[in-house]
């Protein structure tokens, strides 16, 4: 064997797996389609976001967490409801144990930290049995994407400097080998080399071909987003509507679902394929890193929704609430956008934007800039989207603001008088310190938290007091972004056949396996729990492959 473990994909799952083979003493080989330059993958770009039950971080902010409520919150949000789901649910079990358990102190040891103010992301706005956080629970990694990364590149490069293992860069696995049933490796083609910066698309000329074997294969590629066709393929159209003629890419290109063919192949089973996680609060990036590059707003819960057509959605599709039932509401209409009408005092305390580049506070554990979101204008990011985004409208008065949204899209389909009786029946809420109106009330609820009164939610005013002017508003765009489903897995992320058998020396982890047992998510995510999930499984999987 050239190896005792071949890991496929260069990202935080395989990452974590290749740093955990080696350390159990095994001699680990991993490959990727991509440069060097783009070693961590898609987690080099994310916020960082973790999931974490019952924390100091939670404590501290009076934010009263259990195991116990995480699991309701979690199985509210999954809704398991097929055959299929037997690994997903026990998968679930196992994360959410590591979440309220040993994560947070394993991931300290290694030099990982945290904001100290948790996020409130995904907060569901229905039944307390159904989908949603009831209490915050996103901890943001001090350093976002690249410091979740830091330990286990660290970890990788201390293996390579002592021999134990090796990269294969722009090595692209065309097909799993097999031997009496086993799989003993991966034969592909060797790209040619690009200096293409991190992110961007690269080329797919081979120039030559390779062939490794091993005595254990783990499959660590990631999921679909970056493949639009794939996606659409794979749409859930009897829960969301006809797939999007119009999207952008919340993930690079190379994000393209290439090894769920080639794990088939090998006898593999991929189950849940229609379970995925795109969003609806999309921005076309003004300065696109890969192609079609859309940025996701991270929005607090002011902002008024409406559609194509100029309607207010009602609750639970309210901003932050609920991603995949919002997404429905905005298809149903018949159309792949939608609109945020807000005002300068909104978007100044309640606008984030997701990724590692568009936070350099966060990222560059600025502590001096990062005070500069609590002052009178847009943290820079935003300002610079409201400055040269095509998505985004400023004006003084509703009528122009109006008048230049139907510019915007050429499609003249909003009514000025029709947008501002919906505007001022909601104003009117606002004048007592109860309402009827839904929004207005889980408004008043989120600053009853802490952390969201100080940096996440602003004072109920009128949404046309020109006091908080000038008007702003946003054409959002759906993105794509995460894979729920995948390759099945066993608790030790053996992948299995049809038959429920495991495929002798076949792993997988992260989100090609649905960031765990071919889909631990169910059909909604928590948000947070995407790293989190690479991290688990791919830990997971080092520590069982030729076990």
């Amino acid at each position: 064997m050239d190896c005792d473990v071949l890991v496929i994909g260069a990202g935080l799952a395989g990452l974590v797996a290749a740093a955990e083979a080696v350390e159990r003493g095994l001699r680990v080989t991993v490959v990727d389609q991509e440069g060097e330059q783009n070693l961590g993958g898609q987690a080099f770009w994310s916020l960082g976001g973790l999931f974490f039950v019952d924390s100091p971080e939670q404590r501290r902010m009076r934010i009263r967490d259990s195991r116990e409520l995480a699991h309701q919150d979690w199985h509210g949000s999954a809704q398991f409801d097929r055959p299929e789901d037997h690994w997903p649910r026990l998968w679930a079990e196992a994360y959410l144990d590591f979440a309220a358990g040993e994560k947070r102190a394993w991931l300290h040891a290694q030099g990982m930290r945290w904001f100290p103010v948790v996020g409130w992301a995904e907060r569901g706005g229905s039944l307390a049995s159904g989908h949603g956080n009831s209490v915050p629970r996103f901890h943001v990694t001090w350093g976002t994407g690249p410091a979740v990364l830091a330990p286990f590149i660290r970890r990788v490069r201390e293996a390579e400097a002592k021999g134990r293992l090796s990269f294969r860069f722009r090595h692209q696995v065309d097909r799993l080998m097999t031997k009496n049933g086993a799989v003993v490796g991966a034969e592909g083609s060797v790209l040619t080399a690009d200096p293409v910066e991190r992110g961007q698309k690269s080329s797919r000329e081979a120039v030559g071909s390779f062939s490794i074997s091993a005595d254990a294969v783990v499959v660590t590629s990631g999921g679909i987003g970056g493949n639009h066709e794939l996606v659409r393929r794979n749409w859930p159209v009897e829960r969301l509507g006809v797939p999007p003629t119009t999207m952008v890419s919340g993930v690079p290109h190379h994000v393209d679902g290439r090894m769920l063919a080639i794990a088939q192949e090998a006898n593999g089973s991929v189950i849940n394929s229609d379970r995925m996680w795109h969003y609806a609060e999309g921005l076309r990036n003004w300065d696109p890193i890969w192609p079609n590059h859309g940025i996701r707003i991270l929005p607090g819960p002011s902002s008024l929704w409406f559609d194509a057509d100029g309607n207010r959605f009602a609750a639970p599709a309210m901003p932050g609430f609920d991603t995949l039932g919002t997404l429905k509401a905005i298809k149903a209409t018949g159309h792949d956008y939608s609109w945020f009408i807000l005002t300068k005092a909104i978007i100044k305390k309640e606008f984030a934007l997701s990724g590692s580049e568009q936070n350099p506070d966060l990222t560059g554990k600025n502590i001096r800039l990062l005070l500069k979101r609590l002052g009178k204008n847009p943290p820079g990011p935003v300002q610079s989207f409201m400055d040269k985004g095509e998505d985004f409208v400023v004006r003084d008065n509703l009528d122009d603001l109006v008048a230049a949204m139907n510019g915007l899209t050429g499609e003249a389909r909003l009514d000025a008088a029709h947008i501002r009786a919906q505007i001022e029946a909601r104003d009117r809420e606002v004048e007592n310190a109860f309402s009827k109106d839904a929004q207005v009330t889980a408004i008043r609820g989120a600053r009853g938290y802490l952390g969201d009164r100080l940096m996440r939610t602003a004072k109920p005013h009128r949404i046309l007091d020109p006091k908080a002017g000038p008007l702003i508003a946003v054409r959002l765009n759906l993105l794509t972004r995460k894979t729920l489903g995948g390759l099945q897995t066993d608790l030790s992320a053996r992948v299995l056949e049809t038959s429920g058998k495991p495929v002798p020396g076949l792993y997988a982890a992260g989100e090609v396996a649905g960031f765990g047992g071919g889909g631990l998510h169910g059909y909604n995510a928590l948000e947070g729990t995407f790293l989190g999930g690479c991290i688990f499984s791919g830990r997971v999987a080092g520590r069982s492959a030729c076990a």
